[in-house]
C-alpha cells in the first residue's frame, strides 16, 4: 500500500466537510423489524439511495472536484468514465462549479442513467463496451479538450470522499461490529476502511460481489489474481460489473477489509432488491441489492459476535419506467 496516495483520516474528515459545505444531506440510517427478527441482530441500513443524485458515488466525485478547483481554480473542465452513477455525480460536481463535464459510457448503459448525467448538465458519449474501452476514450477528450481527469475508483480524493459515509455513519451508529459494502472498483469500501478501522480497530468490513469477482482468492493472496485485460462480469448489476479492483484501492482492501467475502448470484441481488421495495419501502437498485441481499443469503454464516450490522444501500437510480425487476424474465 503506498501511503503517499492512501487517505488520511485528516484528509476523510476534510471531505465530509466539503460534502456538508454545499448541503449534501446526510442520509438516514434505517432499521426494520422483521429484518432485524429474521437475522436475529440488530441491522442498520445507510441509505444512499437517498443521496443528491440517487447514489453514494456523489461523495466521491464531489470531493474530487472541489479539491481540483482548490488546486487549480482555472480548470476548463472535467470528463470521466462511468457505468453511470458515477458520472451522474461528475456531472452534478461539475455543474456547481460552473464547469463544463463529458461522461463516457459503454453503449449498453441503462437510458435513465444517461438522461439523468444529461439533466444535470453533462455531455454523454459512447464507447463499446469493455473497461479498456472507456479508460481509452476518457483519455482521448481530456487531451483533446483539456479536461481533467475524475477516475472512479483510482483517486486519494475520490477515496476520501466515498469515506465520509463512514464518518456520518459511526456517528449515528457508534457501536457497530461489521459493515456490509456492495463492491465494484473498490474505492467505497476503501474509504469506509480507512476510516472505520481507525476508529474502531476491531470493526469488520466485509465486501460483497458478483459472482465471478474473484475478490476472496485476490485478497487470501494479497495478489492481483484477475485475468488480463479486465473485463466486464456476466451480471445484472450493472454498477459493480468491473471485475477488478482499483490499483490504489485493492492494496487499502488488502490491509483493512475480511478476508472472507460475500459472493452472491444475480437473484439473490434481485431478492435483495424486492425484500426492501416490499418491507423498508426502498426503491433501490441492483448494486444496494447485492449487499442487502448477502446479508438476506448468508446471515446463518456470520460470527455470533457481530451484533450490530451495518448495510450500506449504494443507490436507488432505477427507471420507473420498467416494470420491477423481479417481474422480469431471468
Amino acid at each position: 500500500m503506498d501511503d503517499r496516495q492512501t487517505p488520511s483520516l485528516a484528509q476523510i474528515h476534510i471531505a465530509a466537510s466539503h460534502l456538508r459545505s454545499v448541503s449534501v444531506p446526510v442520509t438516514p440510517v434505517l432499521t426494520n423489524v422483521i429484518l432485524n427478527k429474521l437475522t436475529g441482530r440488530n441491522i442498520f441500513l445507510k441509505c444512499e439511495n437517498l443521496q443528491l443524485t440517487g447514489s453514494v458515488k456523489l461523495r466521491g466525485a464531489l470531493n474530487a472536484i472541489l479539491n481540483a478547483m482548490k488546486i487549480e481554480p482555472n480548470l476548463k473542465g472535467f470528463v470521466s468514465f462511468s457505468s453511470g452513477n458515477h458520472g451522474i455525480g461528475v456531472a452534478y460536481a461539475a455543474s456547481l462549479v460552473k464547469r463544463p463535464s463529458v461522461i463516457v459510457v459503454c453503449n449498453d448503459t441503462e437510458q435513465y442513467k444517461i438522461d439523468a448525467i444529461k439533466q444535470y448538465g453533462g455531455e454523454v458519449v459512447t464507447c463499446e463496451v469493455g473497461p479498456l474501452n472507456r479508460i481509452a476514450m476518457c483519455s482521448q477528450i481530456s487531451k483533446e479538450r483539456d479536461y481533467f481527469i475524475i477516475p472512479t475508483a483510482d483517486h486519494p480524493d475520490v477515496i476520501a470522499g466515498q469515506g465520509s459515509i463512514a464518518v456520518e455513519l459511526l456517528e449515528q451508529v457508534p457501536n457497530l461490529d461489521a459493515i456490509l459494502v456492495p463492491v465494484s472498483s473498490g474505492s467505497l469500501i476503501s474509504g469506509i476502511a480507512l476510516y472505520a478501522k481507525y476508529i474502531n480497530p476491531k470493526i469488520r468490513i466485509y465486501a460483497c460481489v458478483p459472482d465471478g469477482k474473484m475478490l476472496e482468492e485476490c485478497l487470501f493472496e494479497s495478489k492481483r489474481l484477475w485475468p488480463e485485460p479486465p473485463r466486464f462480469l456476466d451480471t445484472k448489476c450493472e454498477a459493480c460489473r468491473s471485475q477488478q479492483c482499483g490499483m490504489l484501492t485493492f492494496p487499502i482492501m488488502c490491509s483493512f477489509i475480511e478476508k472472507q467475502v460475500f459472493t452472491v448470484s444475480d437473484q439473490v441481488m434481485i431478492d435483495g432488491t424486492q425484500f426492501a421495495f416490499e418491507h423498508l419501502k426502498l426503491v433501490t437498485e441492483m448494486s444496494a441489492g447485492l449487499s442487502l441481499g448477502a446479508l438476506l443469503s448468508q446471515y446463518k454464516t456470520f460470527d455470533a459476535n457481530l451484533h450490530n450490522i451495518a448495510v450500506i444501500i449504494s443507490g436507488g437510480n432505477v427507471d420507473p419506467n420498467d416494470s420491477l425487476i423481479w417481474h422480469q424474465k431471468q
